[in-house]
């Protein structure tokens, strides 16, 4: 038997006995005006519009197409319905379960439907990025031929993840994570429709928030959630789903967190002080506060590439890059998976040597200059390639470090007015120490220039 979830008995079987399904399969769109989110794709003559037949441009040309985005957007869902509006058999493989040897069962299915039936098929092909580069070869010449429309769904980014032969013949779309208000549109529709809760228990405005929470933009995640709440709620012979009987059915307490108010600043702050204070498990705690409460991903990376020039600087030349490589990974995953790597560079970040020395350094240099420290530039440190430099003095008498002995020039650098001061005061701590050698030694060989 062909290995998918939607073939035409499966459908039937849905059909007459829908109670047996998931709330999220038996709430999953029918068309494409039931989708919620993704207007970006979706407007008037938009290719998945085309794809569907919709438009007087008719079906969009391409044969394959590949869906890019986060857990819970959509993907598995417009695909289907692209089957269904389209009157295509439906078949889904996952690529993490699933080899050429399954893929070449479906096309041969695929070429008996059409060829016996006039039948199209849809396969669905969920995390295409897990095929190996011979795996995703085996799909070309179904996808040539037409033999199936591919539909392929990714995570990640599929200009590292999907072959190029692919990718050229396919049409690419982006998919945008779900905002609070398209969950909430999803929730409420949900508990009315004839196919989802028929109005059997309400939502109050506190178990609301908390489901949107729960979810964290993951469309599946709030109606297996809703679902159970709603279970144990009737088991209760309640008429409402309460805020403590979702804590009890999804394992999740409430947080106290508005992402828009104090505890979203005043948790931020605890993080990024006991990151300083190097309590690597205060840290991981308020890490783990932000990220259940479901805290943007991208704004923990930020404060923690802030954190590590701020408390850190030269004592670990290797906090701010590690920091950056996480805002960088957490950009291109997302959670959950982004959680580790957040993980990962908080436990470096607390653990690492401390110095704060570059904060104060760059905050005296500014103080001189808004009180007016500033002063002409050295004539010869002006810029001395435009016709006319030399007239007037400018880059005269420079002196090119690297033609001197260790690369260091006695001369002076900074306006006279701010020569002798000193704004960078290196500590003692970590790798530091090795800097506050060097520049005690670079200030003696500049001191002459100035004497």
């Amino acid at each position: 038997m062909e290995p998918d979830l939607f073939t035409a008995a499966a459908e039937e079987r849905q059909e007459k006995d829908p109670s047996n399904s998931p709330l999220a399969v038996r709430m999953r769109p029918r068309t494409l005006d039931e989708v919620v989110g993704q207007q970006h794709l979706l407007g008037a003559g938009s290719p998945l519009r085309r794809l569907v037949g919709e438009g007087d441009g008719g079906p969009a040309g391409a044969s394959s197409v590949i869906l890019w985005g986060p857990p819970g957007t959509g993907k598995t869902t417009l695909a289907y319905v692209v089957s269904k509006a389209t009157n295509a058999r439906f078949v889904e493989l996952s690529a993490i379960t699933a080899g050429v040897k399954e893929v070449r069962t479906v096309i041969d299915g695929a070429r008996r439907a059409s060829g016996g039936y006039g039948k199209d098929t849809v396969l669905f092909l969920d995390e295409i990025h897990r095929f190996s580069k011979a795996q995703q070869d085996s799909l070309l010449p179904a996808v040539e031929n037409r033999w199936v429309t591919l539909i392929a769904a990714t995570t990640e980014n599929p200009y590292f993840s999907v072959i190029s032969p692919l990718l050229s013949r396919s049409l690419l779309l982006t998919l945008e994570p779900l905002t609070d208000e398209d969950i909430r549109a999803l929730l409420h529709r949900s508990l009315t429709d004839e196919r989802g809760l028929k109005g059997a228990v309400t939502l109050p405005d506190d178990a609301e928030e908390h489901l949107l929470r729960v979810a964290g933009g993951d469309a599946r995640r709030a109606l297996t959630a809703l679902e159970a709440g709603a279970g144990a709620a009737l088991a209760k012979k309640e008429p409402a789903i309460t805020l403590q009987t979702l804590e009890e059915t999804v394992n999740k307490a409430a947080l106290k967190y508005d992402r828009d108010g104090d505890q979203h600043y005043d948790v931020a702050s605890a993080l990024i002080k006991s990151i300083r204070g190097s309590d690597v498990d205060a840290a991981l705690h308020y890490l783990a506060r932000m990220i259940e409460a479901g805290e943007d991903p991208r704004f923990i990376a930020r404060r923690l590439m802030i954190s590590a020039s701020e408390d850190i600087g030269l004592a670990d030349p290797t906090a701010l890059p590690t920091a950056v490589a996480a805002a960088q990974a957490v950009a291109m995953i997302g959670f959950p998976e982004a959680a580790l790597t957040l993980s990962h560079a908080t436990i470096a970040l607390a653990l690492a040597p401390k110095s704060n020395a570059a904060t104060l350094a760059i905050g005296a240099a500014l103080e001189d200059v808004r009180k007016g420290l500033a002063g002409p530039v050295p004539p010869h440190l002006r810029d001395g390639h435009y016709q006319g430099a030399k007239k007037l003095g400018h880059a005269q008498g420079y002196v090119y470090p690297h033609d001197v002995p260790g690369a260091i020039a006695a001369q002076q650098y900074a306006p006279d007015a701010l020569k002798d001061r000193q704004y960078y005061t290196p500590t003692r701590y970590g790798a530091e120490a090795r800097y506050a050698d060097v520049v005690e030694m670079v200030r003696e060989r500049l001191r002459g220039a100035r004497e």
